[in-house]
Order: C-alpha cells, then structure tokens, then sequence
C-alpha cells in the first residue's frame, strides 16, 4: 500500500520515516514531500498511485481527490478539517481521520500568551523598552479576578477553562451541549449573548462549520464590554475580522489576540486587522510547538495502522 505524506509535518524525514517504521516495516511504501505546494496538478502528480495521503493544513480539493483512482483513506494531521473537501470523500468511502488531541495543550497555552500580551501590552512595551521609553501611555490589567467566556467546551476549551481556573478567574462557558466535568470545575454554562455581555475575556474554541461561521459577527461584537479582549485560536472565518477591526478601532472593546484568519499567512497588506489598535496578531502557530509536532505525527501514522486493522480512530 502506497502512503504519499503531501506536506511537510514540521519535523525532518528522518522523524517521520522513524515514527512510520512499524507501517514501512510491513511492507507499506511512504513517499514523502518535504516542500508544500498548493498547485492542483503538481498534486495530482504527486498524489498519483496513493492508497492513504496525508496532509496537515494544506487545502485539498475535490479535483485533487478525485484523481487518485486508488485512494481510501486521507489521514489530518491537523484538528480541523474544513480544508478538505469532505463530501467528495464521502461519496468515494474514502475514511478521513483526523489527529484530535494533539495540539491541546500547545494552543490552550498560546491562548493565555495572547491574553497576557493584550493585557500586560507586552508587544509595544517591548518596543518602548527597546528604544529607551518607559510604560507612560500603556495600562497594566490583571487577569486573577476577570471574568473568561469560552465559547466551545471541547478538549481545549476545558484545558482553557481548567487554566483559568487556577488563576483564580470566573468562567462562563457557551456550547451545544454541556459537559459533567466542565461543571464540576465551576464553570457556569450560558447562552452565548450572556457569555458576550458578562465577559471580561472572550476566547473562541470552536471548529469552523457551516453554523459557526462568522458566529461572532457585528451584532454580537457589540454586546461586549467595551473593556472587553477577544481571543481566537480556533479558525479565522468564526469572527468577522472586519467587523472586529471597526470594534477596535472604535474603541467598543479593548483589544484582541489573534492566531487565526480568514487565510493561512501570509496575510495581505490590507487586511483590516493588521491596522487595528491593542491587537497582537500570531501567524497561526498555536499548533506548532515542536513537542505538537511529534505528537501528531505518531496519531497521523497510528490512523493509518489501526484503519489498515480494521479498527479506525479519530473519524471525522
């Protein structure tokens, strides 16, 4: 069976083929491309004979899909899958399996560097610093006593609300369905235009689908506390940024920390964030610690051997 890695994971080939090695020693062929190209038919080349592709978060068409005659299974190497074109998959059974859990941790941490930042305006204190200023003009806030709103309460959230928690914070939560062990560590569910009215901190931990797109829109950027931050970790297209930067720009909430947009970064010259005030902008790299990198890749390839079992994991 012929596996074609269509990306690079973030480690080197050595990595990968050693984290592969139960699949190669079983008489598994794994091609790996160590450069990222999103052209449709350098991919079709590249993903030509493929039993099992994997990618990370390069996008990957339908056309693209639909070329390879012999393919069966596309394992994530990322949480979200909206990059796929996941009804294609479904009309050829194809298995699409994702690599849930790994980046919990990393990007519940990036949550709280981005919430510091804004709070503690550690970016432009940097520069002050930097050119022999002091900390006239910039205010200092503490998170202990603020109030957080984590809209989605699966594993990140609750690693976002357990943090939160221990820095001695209220915590409201909004989500489809409420959880036991959220409740049990005092966190208060809500509807989401009282997470919005009652928070200090709002923090987005919720997959981009068809009902979560823009969910925080004008309308309900406008409910917020005008001292409010608002966090993403999740995907660029669950704000409408526009309508984030007029906010900000207005003042009618005090900042923003962003690692997620409307397009993978590069981001371009005029996107409207990137002149918004009090905002600390990330390239999209709350998965991408090393120790993310190696985690996911072991869930990528045990995708693929528990599928080849019988037994698949981590379906979307």
């Amino acid at each position: 069976m012929k596996i074609t890695v269509l990306e690079p994971l973030g480690l080197s080939e050595e990595q990968v083929r050693l984290i592969a090695e139960d699949l190669t020693k079983n008489g598994h062929e794994l091609v790996a491309y160590n450069d990222r190209v999103e052209d449709v038919e350098v991919l079709k080349k590249r993903a030509f004979g493929s039993d099992v592709l994997v990618i990370a978060n390069m996008p990957l068409k339908g056309e693209v899909i639909s070329s390879v005659e012999n393919l069966k299974m596309i394992s994530v190497a990322f949480t979200g899958v909206d990059h796929v074109d996941i009804e294609v998959c479904r009309e050829r059974n194809i298995t699409v399996c994702n690599a849930a859990g790994y980046s919990t941790s990393s990007v519940a941490e990036l949550t709280y560097g981005l919430i510091f930042s804004v709070l503690r305006n550690i970016v432009p204190l940097d520069k002050s610093t930097r050119e022999g200023k002091t900390k006239a003009g910039y205010t200092q806030n503490d998170l202990s006593g603020k109030t957080i709103g984590i809209i989605g309460t699966g594993a990140i959230g609750v690693k976002v609300a357990e943090i939160a928690k221990a820095f001695g914070c209220k915590v409201l939560a909004y989500s489809r369905s409420r959880k036991n062990e959220v409740e049990a560590l005092g966190v208060k569910y809500v509807s989401l235009e009282e997470l919005l009215k009652e928070s200090d901190i709002v923090s987005i931990h919720v997959p981009l689908k068809d009902d979560t797109r823009t969910l925080i829109n004008k309308e309900k950027i406008g409910l917020m506390k005008s001292n409010a931050i608002l966090i993403n970790t999740a995907r660029g297209g669950i704000i409408d940024n526009s309508a984030l930067a007029e906010a900000l720009k207005m003042g009618k909430i005090a900042g923003a920390g962003i690692d997620v947009f409307d397009m993978e970064p590069p981001i371009p010259e005029d996107y409207p964030l990137l002149k918004a005030p009090n905002t600390v902008l990330a390239p999209h790299v709350g998965f991408a610690t090393e120790e993310a990198m190696v985690r996911r890749a072991h869930i990528v390839f045990e995708n693929i051997t528990k599928w080849l079992e019988g037994n698949p994991q981590n379906l979307v």
